[in-house]
């Protein structure tokens, strides 16, 4: 089985870096080769030096495991992903047979003088693309780090000799729990979902589908520690599972947005492609995706939080199992 690691790029800055050089890098003020370290108790040696007013055995013991997965763990044919700057695409490739060097000139920009050789796919993934398990992995702060969501990368790369671990089983839960969602009618749809803004922290969350509203369903402000305030604006439509829904709907949905707003379309169904790249046009206000898999992701994290009643209607318990 292959490895899937996230590597880091100092949010994107040096992505385009990576890609073009051929290799991901890592950097921890460690400025000398490290090609005769083989255990990770050297690496927190070496760690130590490199940050002497850094006290905490904690923090020395990060930094070291980021650099021992990189250097130790690393192996050739192991996928590797990097997010790009804007965040919205992921670059991936597969460790070649280059190996590990250390770069003292740093003629390219990129300030990270331990690198290993990478073949980087021409392709890029939409991040919205993927489960929502897997977009929270990819969050972590962490600069190097196992990809636990593993299986659906290597599935929709479509990766050589992989075979999906859902294939050995006829049973699809996500299937399952969609179908129970579509036996709700379009008006209580909405309303669930305007419960679900709810419970990820949206406030004055409230549905307004009418006719005339431009597309827009519902509507919530995310207000993150009085940090930062962003209103969105909701679609929420029932589709057949299999449909996938066009550019021209997403287009439809982002002329009723304001300008200092923020869009999304939560939907059972999925997306082509082409409305992936219209939603995150930087030329107009963001609209976030969310299919059919993602919705169930989000029911199953946020379960307890959904009013009762509609847990009773869409006949599921905790797990979203149905009953």
């Amino acid at each position: 089985m292959k490895n899937v690691w996230c590597v880091r790029a100092e949010f994107g800055s040096y992505t385009n870096n990576f890609v073009n050089g051929g290799y991901v890098g890592v950097g921890y003020n460690l400025n000398a080769t490290l090609a005769d370290v083989t255990t990770r108790d050297e690496l927190n040696v070496l760690i130590r030096k490199a940050y002497p007013d850094v006290t905490s055995n904690l923090v020395i013991g990060q930094q070291a495991g980021q650099v021992a997965r990189f250097l130790l763990e690393m192996k050739e044919g192991d996928y590797v992903i990097t997010p790009t700057a804007d965040t919205e695409w992921l670059r991936y490739g597969q460790v070649n047979n280059k190996g590990y060097w250390f770069d003292s000139n740093l003629t390219d920009g990129c300030p990270y003088r331990q690198r290993r050789g990478v073949t980087w796919s021409e392709k890029k993934l939409s991040r919205s693309s993927f489960s929502v398990p897997f977009q929270n992995t990819i969050r972590s702060s962490l600069t190097v780090f196992a990809v636990s969501q593993w299986d659906e990368f290597l599935t929709t790369i479509k990766a050589e000799g992989h075979v999906s671990q859902k294939n050995h089983s006829a049973y699809d839960p996500y299937v399952s729990v969609l179908e129970q969602v579509l036996e709700l009618d379009d008006k209580e749809f909405e309303i669930l979902v305007g419960h679900l803004l709810t419970a990820l922290g949206f406030e004055e969350s409230q549905v307004t589908g009418k006719t005339g509203d431009g597309g827009v369903d519902a509507t919530g402000i995310l207000n993150v520690a009085n940090l930062a305030k962003v209103k969105v604006f909701v679609q929420a439509k029932r589709y057949k599972l299999g449909q996938r829904i066009s550019a021209s709907t997403v287009r439809l949905l982002r002329q009723a947005i304001p300008r200092d707003g923020q869009g999304a379309f939560i939907t059972t169904a999925d997306f082509q492609s082409a409305a992936q790249e219209i939603a995150i046009d930087p030329d107009f206000p963001r609209i976030g995706l969310i299919n059919g898999r993602q919705l169930v992701d989000l029911l199953v994290a946020h379960w307890q939080d959904i009013p009762s009643e509609f847990r009773d209607r869409l006949g599921l318990r905790m797990g979203l199992v149905k009953v």
